[in-house]
């Protein structure tokens, strides 16, 4: 148990050595470029079905703290880092981060060439990996076979409950379809009481709550994976209520738009992701977590405009639509674990719902 390897579906192999739990997980590996905001990412179920490669060679050394968890558990099926913390310090840590992982049964994996396998990525693409204690008994077929499946069904809430903080203004519907619980905290900062219904409600059982809003919210795989979801999100554009969808969310409300989607070579993950605003010229840093995005060529300039582009290779980053009171954003405004530039556009949504009660 001093030894665990890493083989990727080309057969290359890396041998590491184990930390969490001791075992074999087969899944589509991913880079995350964030120097902070470990936790967050472990606990984003927007990694559900993915082997989570951190690119910052020092993880687990502010400890585990439950408070900044984006959910109640680790969707992710792995976890490769350069080095591992044992003796974490933060006032506000009650754990280690090798503890976490063995209690929620999370293979991991440390000590090999990370930047190398990061290189790996970027020049092949996105690539499926086997972590394993014996590279001899994999099948690498398999590993090339495997594909994220039900993704949105397995991290979405089960059942509609509600959240509040207060004397509330506006009502809002958050379509779960992995919601992080910042996107939440946000809502209640703003007077919004929050109603968080399942992936696979209809649109009718939404409206019937008499809200004045709807949160589409972020999640893992294929957007093109969801059409029921997609439907829904018609139905509800056609309301004409207000929507603010959040990456996935984003992705659907251009599906439900009539657009296409598309998988990126390596995707977007860490809080260090520059876009630019088209309408101002300027140029924020924000926090990303994908693997597909809206193909600009097939966004309809009678429907929808480009509001954001992503200046490493210029994909679309946000859209405007403009004859629905809706807009959605590639990227993460609810800044968890940081940064901060982007939360305005949740005010953004709240005033798009005053306008609608005042209309």
């Amino acid at each position: 148990m001093d030894q665990i390897y890493l083989v990727l579906e080309n057969g290359k192999v890396f041998k590491g050595k184990p930390f969490g739990y001791y075992g074999q997980t087969t899944a589509e590996i991913v880079f995350a470029t964030g120097m902070t905001g470990y936790l967050e990412t472990l606990t984003d179920p927007s990694y559900y079905g993915q082997i989570i490669l951190q690119t910052f060679p020092l993880i687990g050394n502010y400890g585990v703290i439950p408070e900044d968890f984006e959910s109640k558990q680790i969707y992710a099926s792995g976890y490769i880092v350069k080095e591992i913390c044992d003796d974490p310090s933060n006032f506000r840590s009650q754990g280690k981060l090798d503890a976490l992982l063995k209690e929620q049964k999370i293979v991991g994996l440390y000590g090999i060439d990370t930047r190398a396998l990061t290189k790996i990525i970027r020049e092949h693409g996105v690539m499926n990996g086997c972590i394993t204690p014996d590279p001899q008994s994999v099948n690498l077929e398999e590993i090339k076979s495997y594909k994220v499946k039900n993704a949105v069904a397995s991290v979405s809430s089960k059942q509609k409950y509600s959240v509040s903080a207060g004397d509330s203004v506006y009502k809002v519907a958050l379509l779960d379809t992995g919601a992080k619980k910042n996107i939440i905290s946000e809502l209640l900062k703003r007077k919004c009481a929050v109603t968080v219904f399942p992936h696979d409600t209809p649109s009718k059982e939404i409206l019937a709550e008499g809200i004045d809003g709807v949160m589409l919210s972020n999640g893992p795989g294929d957007p093109a994976d969801n059409p029921d979801v997609v439907q829904t999100v018609r139905e509800l554009l056609n309301a004409k209520i207000p929507i603010f969808g959040i990456c996935l969310g984003h992705q659907i409300l251009a599906l439900a738009s009539g657009f296409k989607t598309h998988k990126l070579k390596f995707g977007h993950r860490g809080c260090n992701q520059p876009v630019k605003d088209m309408d101002t010229g300027r140029v924020f840093i924000t926090s990303q977590n994908h693997g597909y995005a809206v193909v600009t060529e097939s966004i309809n300039p009678s429907v929808a405009r480009l509001s954001f582009v992503n200046l490493n290779d210029g994909t679309c980053e946000g859209l405007d639509y403009l004859n629905k009171p809706a807009f959605g954003v590639q990227f993460h405004p609810e800044h968890c674990p940081g940064p901060f530039d982007t939360s305005f556009l949740f005010d953004r949504f709240v005033k798009l719902m005053e306008e609608a009660k005042n209309a």
